[in-house]
């Protein structure tokens, strides 16, 4: 694995042609959304001003980079029906789409046959890999970086063949 790798921030501000990224949690617990998806439950309200606060640290960055003609994917794999969590993204979804990000659901039942890896990730260019692992409740556990081609073949595989698959967000009804 690559060591003395820049902060994600960095590494997509370093992106030149595409930045790919595969969720395949139903449920995340990561403490810094936990106020907002309380919010949710309680409300059904969801934050969809990407000039908020609570977009700051991404928004900005996702434009920029799409403005640099970066092409900026993410596709998520989902059990049905979906959890409040999923309902929850998929209620944010607009925000990352108009910020540049192309997004895509699909059904778990139909990923059964492609050969997945075993953490979210984000994909750099076809050439670096940024793996999340998070604990069994969903809070952040680590990450880890890899250029290893026989892992970015993998991971890259798996992302196309679920992009494929997938439908765009604004035909996948939760």
């Amino acid at each position: 694995m690559t060591q003395n790798v820049p902060d994600f921030s960095s590494l997509l501000k370093g992106a030149q042609q595409t930045a790919v990224h595969l969720e395949m949690r139903d449920v995340y617990g990561v403490s810094d959304e936990a106020e907002e998806f309380a919010e949710f439950k309680r409300s059904g309200g969801a934050d969809l001003d990407p000039d908020s606060e609570g977009w700051a640290g991404w928004v900005p960055l996702v434009r920029e980079t799409v403005g640099r003609g970066v092409v900026v994917r993410r596709a998520r794999i989902v059990s049905e029906p979906v959890t409040d969590y999923i309902r929850w993204e998929h209620a944010l979804t607009p925000v990352n789409i108009a910020a540049g990000e192309q997004v895509r659901w699909l059904p778990r039942r139909l990923a059964s046959d492609i050969p997945l890896p075993g953490n979210d990730l984000w994909l750099i260019d076809d050439h670096l890999v940024l793996f999340h692992w998070f604990t069994g409740d969903g809070d952040w556990a680590g990450h880890e970086y890899t250029e290893d081609p026989a892992v970015v073949k993998l991971v890259s595989n798996a992302f196309e063949a679920v992009w494929e698959r997938a439908l765009p967000h604004d035909q996948y009804t939760v």
